[in-house]
């Protein structure tokens, strides 16, 4: 899931809805797809083809600190 955090290129926080039309747009278009960034950027309807590929790169950071270790699983209480 992408950040709804302020973009760290940017500063201009994603809404919701838009990290949810990023992420449907992201399954719809696929690394193979041509001009991926144009179809992803025009799915989500408000942000440009540099804004997606920075929130995509922020994204991949994000998942490789996790998978990596460097971001702590939550410790979920279970009842």
């Amino acid at each position: 899931m992408a950040s709804s955090s302020a973009n760290r290129d940017s500063g201009i926080k994603w809404t919701a809805k838009e990290n949810k039309d990023f992420e449907e747009a992201l399954a719809e278009f696929d690394k193979d797809t041509p001009d991926r960034w144009s179809n992803v950027a025009r799915a989500v309807g408000t942000r440009t083809v540099e804004e997606v590929k920075k929130h995509y790169e922020v994204l991949l950071e994000d998942l490789n600190k996790i998978e990596s270790g460097k971001v702590p699983l939550p410790n979920y209480k279970t009842t």
